[in-house]
Protein backbone atom coordinates (compact mmCIF):
# COMPACT_ATOMS: atom_id res chain seq x y z
CA UNK A 1 0.00 0.00 0.00
CA UNK A 2 0.79 3.65 -0.30
CA UNK A 3 3.22 4.89 2.46
CA UNK A 4 3.96 8.12 3.25
CA UNK A 5 7.33 8.49 5.10
CA UNK A 6 7.41 10.23 8.46
CA UNK A 7 8.68 13.85 8.76
CA UNK A 8 12.05 12.18 9.65
CA UNK A 9 14.71 14.55 10.73
CA UNK A 10 11.85 17.66 11.09
CA UNK A 11 9.94 16.31 13.99
CA UNK A 12 10.70 14.18 16.96
CA UNK A 13 7.65 11.79 16.61
CA UNK A 14 8.61 10.29 19.99
CA UNK A 15 9.42 6.54 18.91
CA UNK A 16 5.15 6.27 18.67
CA UNK A 17 4.50 2.63 16.47
CA UNK A 18 3.29 4.19 13.02
CA UNK A 19 1.64 0.71 12.37
CA UNK A 20 0.04 0.15 16.25
CA UNK A 21 -2.62 -1.74 15.32
CA UNK A 22 -5.54 -1.51 17.75
CA UNK A 23 -7.68 -5.26 18.62
CA UNK A 24 -10.98 -5.39 18.93
CA UNK A 25 -10.68 -5.02 22.60
CA UNK A 26 -8.52 -2.30 22.98
CA UNK A 27 -10.58 -0.12 19.82
CA UNK A 28 -13.82 2.32 19.82
CA UNK A 29 -16.88 0.33 20.10
CA UNK A 30 -18.23 -1.05 17.06
CA UNK A 31 -15.22 -2.41 15.09
CA UNK A 32 -15.43 -6.04 14.13
CA UNK A 33 -12.35 -8.26 13.71
CA UNK A 34 -11.41 -12.15 12.10
CA UNK A 35 -8.14 -13.81 13.00
CA UNK A 36 -7.40 -10.17 14.06
CA UNK A 37 -8.00 -8.19 10.93
CA UNK A 38 -11.18 -5.82 10.75
CA UNK A 39 -13.66 -6.67 8.98
CA UNK A 40 -16.70 -4.37 9.46
CA UNK A 41 -17.52 -1.67 11.85
CA UNK A 42 -20.26 1.86 12.29
CA UNK A 43 -18.97 4.29 10.35
CA UNK A 44 -18.58 6.36 13.08
CA UNK A 45 -16.12 3.86 14.37
CA UNK A 46 -14.19 3.55 11.69
CA UNK A 47 -13.30 7.72 11.49
CA UNK A 48 -12.32 7.20 15.32
CA UNK A 49 -10.07 4.53 14.19
CA UNK A 50 -9.04 6.72 11.59
CA UNK A 51 -7.83 9.63 14.23
CA UNK A 52 -4.42 9.36 15.81
CA UNK A 53 -3.76 9.59 19.78
CA UNK A 54 -1.55 10.14 21.92
CA UNK A 55 -0.26 6.20 21.86
CA UNK A 56 -2.22 4.62 18.67
CA UNK A 57 -1.54 6.08 14.94
CA UNK A 58 -3.79 3.74 12.62
CA UNK A 59 -2.19 1.27 10.17
CA UNK A 60 -0.78 2.87 6.96
CA UNK A 61 -2.98 0.25 5.05
CA UNK A 62 -6.23 1.42 6.94
CA UNK A 63 -5.23 5.04 6.23
CA UNK A 64 -5.11 4.22 2.46
CA UNK A 65 -8.54 1.93 2.56
CA UNK A 66 -10.63 4.37 4.58
CA UNK A 67 -9.91 7.31 2.62
CA UNK A 68 -10.07 5.53 -0.60
CA UNK A 69 -13.71 3.93 0.75
CA UNK A 70 -15.05 6.51 3.00
CA UNK A 71 -16.45 8.61 -0.44
CA UNK A 72 -19.08 5.57 -0.82
CA UNK A 73 -20.72 6.86 2.69
CA UNK A 74 -19.61 10.50 3.50
CA UNK A 75 -18.67 13.44 1.46
CA UNK A 76 -14.28 14.19 2.02
CA UNK A 77 -14.81 17.22 3.22
CA UNK A 78 -17.76 16.24 5.89
CA UNK A 79 -14.93 13.61 6.76
CA UNK A 80 -12.60 16.07 7.36
CA UNK A 81 -14.81 18.12 9.35
CA UNK A 82 -15.16 15.26 11.90
CA UNK A 83 -11.55 14.28 11.78
CA UNK A 84 -10.87 18.16 12.91
CA UNK A 85 -13.53 18.17 15.81
CA UNK A 86 -12.26 14.53 17.27
CA UNK A 87 -8.58 15.77 17.00
CA UNK A 88 -9.62 18.75 18.54
CA UNK A 89 -12.34 17.62 21.30
CA UNK A 90 -9.65 13.95 21.76
CA UNK A 91 -6.72 16.05 22.41
CA UNK A 92 -7.86 19.47 23.32
CA UNK A 93 -6.08 21.13 20.76
CA UNK A 94 -8.09 24.32 21.12
CA UNK A 95 -7.59 24.86 24.64
CA UNK A 96 -4.97 27.27 25.77
CA UNK A 97 -4.95 25.71 29.21
CA UNK A 98 -3.87 22.06 27.50
CA UNK A 99 -1.01 20.56 28.73
CA UNK A 100 1.98 21.27 25.82
CA UNK A 101 3.46 17.66 26.39
CA UNK A 102 0.69 16.43 25.34
CA UNK A 103 -0.32 18.22 22.56
CA UNK A 104 3.45 17.78 21.22
CA UNK A 105 3.10 14.04 21.18
CA UNK A 106 -0.15 14.11 19.13
CA UNK A 107 1.18 16.79 17.05
CA UNK A 108 3.29 14.79 14.85
CA UNK A 109 0.93 11.97 14.55
CA UNK A 110 -2.10 14.17 13.04
CA UNK A 111 0.34 16.31 11.24
CA UNK A 112 1.59 12.73 9.76
CA UNK A 113 -2.23 11.85 9.04
CA UNK A 114 -3.00 15.29 7.21
CA UNK A 115 0.30 14.79 5.04
CA UNK A 116 -0.49 10.91 3.97
CA UNK A 117 -3.96 12.61 2.86
CA UNK A 118 -3.14 15.85 1.48
CA UNK A 119 -0.12 13.40 -1.09
CA UNK A 120 -2.08 10.19 -1.61
CA UNK A 121 -6.18 11.89 -2.75
CA UNK A 122 -4.93 15.68 -3.37
CA UNK A 123 -7.45 16.17 -5.18
CA UNK A 124 -9.88 16.23 -2.65
CA UNK A 125 -8.56 19.55 -1.52
CA UNK A 126 -9.39 21.35 -5.02
CA UNK A 127 -12.60 21.29 -2.48
CA UNK A 128 -12.72 24.96 -0.71
CA UNK A 129 -14.58 23.12 2.22
CA UNK A 130 -11.39 20.77 2.86
CA UNK A 131 -9.13 23.69 2.50
CA UNK A 132 -11.22 25.82 6.05
CA UNK A 133 -11.01 22.74 7.63
CA UNK A 134 -7.27 22.10 6.74
CA UNK A 135 -6.43 25.25 7.84
CA UNK A 136 -8.12 25.73 11.01
CA UNK A 137 -6.76 22.23 11.75
CA UNK A 138 -2.81 23.00 11.08
CA UNK A 139 -3.18 26.62 12.71
CA UNK A 140 -4.64 24.80 15.94
CA UNK A 141 -1.31 22.82 15.46
CA UNK A 142 1.10 25.17 14.43
CA UNK A 143 0.11 27.91 16.80
CA UNK A 144 3.54 28.79 19.05
CA UNK A 145 5.73 25.70 18.34
CA UNK A 146 8.02 27.05 15.37
CA UNK A 147 8.90 23.51 14.23
CA UNK A 148 5.14 22.45 13.86
CA UNK A 149 4.69 25.88 12.06
CA UNK A 150 7.35 24.97 9.39
CA UNK A 151 6.31 21.21 9.16
CA UNK A 152 2.35 22.94 8.12
CA UNK A 153 3.94 24.86 5.54
CA UNK A 154 5.69 22.32 3.79
CA UNK A 155 2.84 19.87 3.73
CA UNK A 156 1.24 23.16 2.68
CA UNK A 157 3.22 24.19 0.10
CA UNK A 158 3.30 20.60 -1.70
CA UNK A 159 -0.51 20.41 -1.30
CA UNK A 160 -0.75 23.55 -3.48
CA UNK A 161 2.04 22.33 -5.94
CA UNK A 162 0.25 19.00 -6.61
CA UNK A 163 -3.01 21.05 -7.08
CA UNK A 164 -0.74 23.63 -9.30
CA UNK A 165 0.64 20.96 -11.40
CA UNK A 166 -3.06 19.36 -11.86
CA UNK A 167 -4.75 22.43 -13.09
CA UNK A 168 -1.89 23.13 -15.76
CA UNK A 169 -1.80 19.14 -17.20
CA UNK A 170 -5.81 20.21 -17.59
CA UNK A 171 -5.31 23.19 -19.86
CA UNK A 172 -2.86 21.18 -21.67
CA UNK A 173 -5.06 18.99 -22.31
CA UNK A 174 -7.78 21.39 -23.38
CA UNK A 175 -5.02 23.11 -25.60
CA UNK A 176 -4.43 20.05 -27.16
CA UNK A 177 -8.06 18.40 -28.05
CA UNK A 178 -8.46 22.27 -29.67
CA UNK A 179 -5.83 21.63 -32.17
CA UNK A 180 -6.88 18.27 -32.81
CA UNK A 181 -10.24 19.89 -33.28
CA UNK A 182 -8.66 23.19 -35.65
CA UNK A 183 -6.57 20.13 -37.71
CA UNK A 184 -10.11 17.88 -38.08
CA UNK A 185 -11.44 20.97 -39.71
CA UNK A 186 -8.64 21.74 -41.97
CA UNK A 187 -8.49 18.23 -43.02
CA UNK A 188 -12.18 18.95 -44.15
CA UNK A 189 -11.36 21.90 -46.11
CA UNK A 190 -8.29 19.88 -47.61
CA UNK A 191 -8.69 16.31 -47.71
CA UNK A 192 -5.51 16.02 -49.59
CA UNK A 193 -3.45 17.56 -48.18
CA UNK A 194 -3.53 15.36 -44.90
CA UNK A 195 -2.54 12.34 -47.53
CA UNK A 196 1.02 13.74 -47.85
CA UNK A 197 1.25 13.65 -43.64
CA UNK A 198 1.30 10.85 -41.54
CA UNK A 199 2.47 8.68 -39.01
CA UNK A 200 5.04 7.18 -41.22
CA UNK A 201 6.09 10.50 -43.02
CA UNK A 202 7.01 11.06 -39.06
CA UNK A 203 8.06 8.21 -38.09
CA UNK A 204 9.18 5.07 -39.75
CA UNK A 205 10.64 3.59 -36.80
CA UNK A 206 8.10 1.32 -34.72
CA UNK A 207 10.22 1.08 -31.24
CA UNK A 208 10.77 4.91 -31.14
CA UNK A 209 6.62 5.61 -31.84
CA UNK A 210 6.24 3.04 -29.21
CA UNK A 211 8.41 4.40 -26.73
CA UNK A 212 6.35 8.25 -27.25
CA UNK A 213 2.88 6.03 -27.05
CA UNK A 214 4.27 4.99 -23.58
CA UNK A 215 5.46 8.84 -22.43
CA UNK A 216 1.96 9.81 -23.20
CA UNK A 217 0.66 6.82 -21.47
CA UNK A 218 2.65 7.24 -18.06
CA UNK A 219 1.71 10.90 -18.35
CA UNK A 220 -2.12 10.57 -18.09
CA UNK A 221 -1.75 7.56 -15.63
CA UNK A 222 0.38 9.65 -13.38
CA UNK A 223 -2.61 12.27 -12.97
CA UNK A 224 -4.90 10.14 -12.36
CA UNK A 225 -6.06 10.12 -8.32
CA UNK A 226 -6.92 7.05 -6.35
CA UNK A 227 -10.12 7.64 -5.55
CA UNK A 228 -11.48 8.44 -9.05
CA UNK A 229 -11.73 4.37 -9.21
CA UNK A 230 -14.51 4.49 -6.88
CA UNK A 231 -15.86 7.83 -7.81
CA UNK A 232 -15.95 6.29 -10.79
CA UNK A 233 -18.99 3.92 -9.63
CA UNK A 234 -20.55 5.91 -6.24
CA UNK A 235 -23.68 5.44 -5.86
CA UNK A 236 -26.70 6.42 -3.57
CA UNK A 237 -25.82 4.71 0.02
CA UNK A 238 -29.07 3.39 1.36
CA UNK A 239 -28.65 4.62 4.42
CA UNK A 240 -28.99 8.25 3.17
CA UNK A 241 -32.51 9.33 2.17
CA UNK A 242 -31.19 12.52 1.32
CA UNK A 243 -28.52 12.61 -0.52
CA UNK A 244 -26.82 11.02 -3.48
CA UNK A 245 -23.14 10.44 -3.26
CA UNK A 246 -22.73 11.06 -6.44
CA UNK A 247 -22.95 14.87 -5.98
CA UNK A 248 -19.81 14.56 -3.86
CA UNK A 249 -17.47 16.25 -6.42
CA UNK A 250 -20.08 18.61 -8.05
CA UNK A 251 -17.83 21.77 -8.78
CA UNK A 252 -15.79 19.43 -10.46
CA UNK A 253 -15.52 16.06 -12.50
CA UNK A 254 -15.67 13.50 -10.29
CA UNK A 255 -13.24 10.92 -12.64
CA UNK A 256 -11.98 13.55 -15.37
CA UNK A 257 -8.99 12.19 -15.35
CA UNK A 258 -9.70 8.71 -15.26
CA UNK A 259 -12.24 9.68 -18.31
CA UNK A 260 -9.12 11.03 -20.02
CA UNK A 261 -7.57 8.67 -19.73
CA UNK A 262 -9.94 6.16 -21.53
CA UNK A 263 -10.36 8.71 -24.23
CA UNK A 264 -7.21 8.32 -24.87
CA UNK A 265 -7.25 5.00 -25.68
CA UNK A 266 -10.12 5.70 -27.73
CA UNK A 267 -8.32 8.34 -30.09
CA UNK A 268 -5.07 6.26 -30.63
CA UNK A 269 -7.61 3.14 -31.66
CA UNK A 270 -9.07 5.74 -33.80
CA UNK A 271 -5.98 7.01 -35.23
CA UNK A 272 -4.12 3.64 -36.17
CA UNK A 273 -7.68 2.98 -38.08
CA UNK A 274 -7.84 6.09 -39.68
CA UNK A 275 -3.79 6.20 -40.62
CA UNK A 276 -4.47 2.52 -42.48
CA UNK A 277 -7.93 3.61 -44.31
CA UNK A 278 -6.55 7.16 -45.76
CA UNK A 279 -4.04 5.91 -48.17
CA UNK A 280 -5.16 5.31 -51.48
CA UNK A 281 -2.54 2.67 -52.80
CA UNK A 282 -2.96 -0.73 -51.39
CA UNK A 283 0.25 -1.08 -50.83
CA UNK A 284 0.71 1.76 -48.53
CA UNK A 285 -2.11 0.24 -46.62
CA UNK A 286 -0.46 -3.03 -45.95
CA UNK A 287 2.68 -1.32 -45.24
CA UNK A 288 0.90 0.88 -41.98
CA UNK A 289 -0.83 -1.79 -40.64
CA UNK A 290 3.19 -3.96 -40.73
CA UNK A 291 4.27 -0.92 -38.92
CA UNK A 292 1.20 -1.04 -36.52
CA UNK A 293 1.77 -4.54 -36.24
CA UNK A 294 5.27 -3.73 -35.26
CA UNK A 295 4.62 -0.83 -33.00
CA UNK A 296 2.15 -3.06 -30.62
CA UNK A 297 5.23 -5.62 -30.51
CA UNK A 298 7.54 -2.84 -29.05
CA UNK A 299 4.88 -1.83 -26.75
CA UNK A 300 4.04 -5.27 -25.29
CA UNK A 301 7.65 -5.87 -25.43
CA UNK A 302 7.94 -2.04 -23.06
CA UNK A 303 5.20 -3.77 -20.62
CA UNK A 304 2.76 -0.77 -22.63
CA UNK A 305 -0.55 -3.29 -22.95
CA UNK A 306 -2.98 -0.22 -22.83
CA UNK A 307 -1.14 1.02 -26.23
CA UNK A 308 -0.78 -2.65 -27.39
CA UNK A 309 -4.69 -3.16 -27.14
CA UNK A 310 -5.57 0.19 -28.12
CA UNK A 311 -3.98 -0.65 -31.65
CA UNK A 312 -5.10 -4.06 -31.96
CA UNK A 313 -8.68 -2.65 -31.36
CA UNK A 314 -8.05 0.00 -34.37
CA UNK A 315 -6.94 -2.60 -36.56
CA UNK A 316 -10.04 -4.67 -35.88
CA UNK A 317 -12.78 -2.51 -36.26
CA UNK A 318 -14.99 -3.23 -39.23
CA UNK A 319 -13.76 -0.43 -41.61
CA UNK A 320 -9.96 -2.43 -41.52
CA UNK A 321 -10.74 -5.65 -40.97
CA UNK A 322 -13.02 -5.62 -44.31
CA UNK A 323 -10.15 -4.64 -46.35
CA UNK A 324 -9.20 -8.24 -47.83
CA UNK A 325 -6.70 -7.13 -50.40
CA UNK A 326 -4.83 -5.01 -48.00
CA UNK A 327 -5.10 -7.97 -45.74
CA UNK A 328 -3.72 -10.28 -48.07
CA UNK A 329 -0.50 -8.26 -48.62
CA UNK A 330 0.63 -8.28 -44.93
CA UNK A 331 2.57 -10.86 -42.99
CA UNK A 332 0.05 -11.48 -40.22
CA UNK A 333 1.97 -13.89 -38.19
CA UNK A 334 3.15 -11.34 -35.13
CA UNK A 335 -0.05 -10.14 -35.32
CA UNK A 336 -2.02 -13.49 -34.58
CA UNK A 337 0.46 -13.32 -31.68
CA UNK A 338 -0.24 -10.35 -30.33
CA UNK A 339 -4.13 -10.97 -31.17
CA UNK A 340 -3.59 -14.20 -28.90
CA UNK A 341 -1.94 -12.36 -25.96
CA UNK A 342 -4.43 -10.50 -25.49
CA UNK A 343 -7.02 -12.73 -26.24
CA UNK A 344 -10.52 -11.84 -24.16
CA UNK A 345 -11.00 -16.04 -23.92
CA UNK A 346 -10.72 -17.16 -20.41
CA UNK A 347 -11.22 -13.29 -18.87
CA UNK A 348 -8.37 -12.42 -20.73
CA UNK A 349 -6.21 -15.32 -19.33
CA UNK A 350 -3.09 -14.85 -21.66
CA UNK A 351 -2.94 -11.12 -21.28
CA UNK A 352 -3.10 -11.70 -16.93
CA UNK A 353 -0.23 -14.01 -17.14
CA UNK A 354 1.53 -11.43 -19.18
CA UNK A 355 0.42 -8.55 -16.84
CA UNK A 356 1.90 -10.91 -13.87
CA UNK A 357 5.24 -11.27 -15.28
CA UNK A 358 5.58 -7.85 -16.16
CA UNK A 359 4.22 -6.64 -12.42
CA UNK A 360 7.27 -9.53 -11.31
CA UNK A 361 9.97 -7.90 -13.82
CA UNK A 362 9.21 -4.69 -12.37
CA UNK A 363 9.44 -5.41 -8.73
CA UNK A 364 12.87 -7.13 -9.33
CA UNK A 365 13.69 -3.95 -12.09
CA UNK A 366 17.83 -3.34 -12.40
CA UNK A 367 16.76 -0.63 -14.65
CA UNK A 368 13.81 1.98 -15.01
CA UNK A 369 12.51 0.96 -18.29
CA UNK A 370 11.77 -2.87 -16.60
CA UNK A 371 9.85 -0.86 -13.94
CA UNK A 372 6.86 -0.46 -16.74
CA UNK A 373 3.84 -1.56 -16.49
CA UNK A 374 0.75 0.09 -17.88
CA UNK A 375 -1.92 -2.29 -17.87
CA UNK A 376 -4.79 -2.26 -20.21
CA UNK A 377 -6.89 0.05 -18.20
CA UNK A 378 -10.68 -1.11 -19.32
CA UNK A 379 -10.03 -3.91 -17.98
CA UNK A 380 -9.13 -2.78 -14.80
CA UNK A 381 -12.10 -0.41 -14.42
CA UNK A 382 -14.07 -3.49 -15.31
CA UNK A 383 -12.15 -5.86 -12.79
CA UNK A 384 -12.61 -2.84 -10.30
CA UNK A 385 -16.61 -2.45 -11.10
CA UNK A 386 -17.30 -5.98 -10.56
CA UNK A 387 -15.33 -6.33 -7.71
CA UNK A 388 -17.98 -2.98 -6.25
CA UNK A 389 -21.17 -4.76 -7.77
CA UNK A 390 -19.98 -8.21 -6.74
CA UNK A 391 -20.09 -7.56 -2.95
CA UNK A 392 -22.65 -5.14 -1.03
CA UNK A 393 -21.11 -1.69 0.80
CA UNK A 394 -22.85 -2.54 4.06
CA UNK A 395 -23.81 -5.33 6.01
CA UNK A 396 -27.52 -6.16 6.83
CA UNK A 397 -26.80 -4.24 10.53
CA UNK A 398 -26.02 -1.56 8.57
CA UNK A 399 -22.08 -1.65 8.94
CA UNK A 400 -19.59 -0.78 6.45
CA UNK A 401 -18.46 -4.24 4.99
CA UNK A 402 -14.57 -3.44 5.07
CA UNK A 403 -13.75 -6.82 3.58
CA UNK A 404 -14.65 -5.42 0.58
CA UNK A 405 -12.53 -2.26 1.04
CA UNK A 406 -9.73 -4.18 1.72
CA UNK A 407 -9.66 -5.92 -1.90
CA UNK A 408 -10.44 -2.44 -3.63
CA UNK A 409 -7.61 -0.85 -2.16
CA UNK A 410 -5.04 -4.17 -2.93
CA UNK A 411 -6.57 -3.43 -6.46
CA UNK A 412 -6.13 0.30 -6.62
CA UNK A 413 -2.76 0.09 -4.89
CA UNK A 414 -0.98 -1.89 -8.06
CA UNK A 415 -1.93 1.22 -9.68
CA UNK A 416 -0.52 3.61 -7.35
CA UNK A 417 2.61 1.51 -8.04
CA UNK A 418 2.62 1.37 -11.65
CA UNK A 419 1.68 5.41 -12.41
CA UNK A 420 4.73 6.42 -9.71
CA UNK A 421 7.57 4.94 -12.95
CA UNK A 422 8.93 8.05 -14.55
CA UNK A 423 9.57 7.13 -17.84
CA UNK A 424 12.92 6.56 -19.26
CA UNK A 425 12.44 7.17 -23.05
CA UNK A 426 13.93 10.33 -24.80
CA UNK A 427 10.89 12.43 -25.65
CA UNK A 428 10.30 13.57 -29.13
CA UNK A 429 8.21 16.73 -29.90
CA UNK A 430 7.55 16.23 -33.05
CA UNK A 431 5.91 12.49 -32.75
CA UNK A 432 4.09 13.21 -29.65
CA UNK A 433 2.42 16.18 -31.31
CA UNK A 434 1.02 14.07 -34.21
CA UNK A 435 0.03 11.11 -32.13
CA UNK A 436 -1.50 13.75 -29.76
CA UNK A 437 -3.51 15.89 -32.54
CA UNK A 438 -3.43 14.29 -36.02
CA UNK A 439 -6.61 14.21 -37.30
CA UNK A 440 -8.95 10.96 -36.45
CA UNK A 441 -12.10 10.31 -37.29
CA UNK A 442 -15.23 8.86 -36.77
CA UNK A 443 -16.63 5.52 -37.52
CA UNK A 444 -18.68 6.84 -40.61
CA UNK A 445 -15.43 8.48 -41.87
CA UNK A 446 -13.60 5.50 -41.32
CA UNK A 447 -16.27 3.22 -43.47
CA UNK A 448 -16.22 5.98 -45.93
CA UNK A 449 -12.72 6.08 -46.38
CA UNK A 450 -12.81 2.24 -46.13
CA UNK A 451 -14.91 1.70 -48.97
CA UNK A 452 -13.48 4.11 -51.57
CA UNK A 453 -10.19 2.28 -51.01
CA UNK A 454 -12.10 -1.29 -51.38
CA UNK A 455 -15.14 -0.83 -52.66
CA UNK A 456 -18.74 -2.41 -51.24
CA UNK A 457 -19.00 -6.13 -51.51
CA UNK A 458 -22.68 -6.87 -50.76
CA UNK A 459 -26.14 -4.79 -50.78
CA UNK A 460 -25.95 -4.28 -47.46
CA UNK A 461 -21.96 -2.62 -47.75
CA UNK A 462 -23.60 -0.87 -50.90
CA UNK A 463 -26.89 1.03 -49.04
CA UNK A 464 -24.17 2.31 -46.46
CA UNK A 465 -22.08 3.72 -48.73
CA UNK A 466 -24.44 5.35 -50.61
CA UNK A 467 -25.89 6.80 -47.69
CA UNK A 468 -22.48 8.16 -46.25
CA UNK A 469 -21.26 9.71 -50.08
CA UNK A 470 -24.83 11.62 -49.96
CA UNK A 471 -23.85 12.97 -45.68
CA UNK A 472 -19.88 12.77 -46.69
CA UNK A 473 -19.80 16.71 -45.58
CA UNK A 474 -20.58 16.54 -42.23
CA UNK A 475 -19.41 12.71 -40.99
CA UNK A 476 -16.16 13.54 -40.58
CA UNK A 477 -15.46 14.31 -37.01
CA UNK A 478 -13.09 14.12 -34.23
CA UNK A 479 -12.59 11.27 -31.62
Amino acid sequence: MPQTPPFTGQLNTGGYNKNLYQSKEEGYPGLFYHDNNLVSGSLEALIHHLVPTVDYYPDRTYIFTFLLSSRLFIHPYELMSKVCHLCMEQQRLGDPQADKMRVRKIAPKILQLLTEWTETFAYDFRDERMMRSLKELTHRLANGDEVYRKAVGQMSQGLIRRLTVLSQYEEALVKINATASERLTALKAKPQAAIQRDMLSICNDPFTVAQQLTHIELERLSYIGPEEFVQAFVQKDPLDNDRVTSSCFSDHKKASNLEAYVEWFNRLSYLVATEICMPVKKKHRARVIEFFIDVARECFNIGNFNSLMAIISGMNMSPVSRLKKTWSKVKTAKFDILEHQMDPSSNFYNYRTALRGATQRSITANSSREKIVIPFFSLLIKDIYFLNEGCANRLQNGHVNFEKFWELAKQVSKFMTWKKVECPFEKDRKILQYLLTAPAFTEDALYLASYESEGPENNMEKDRWKSLSITRSSIIDTN
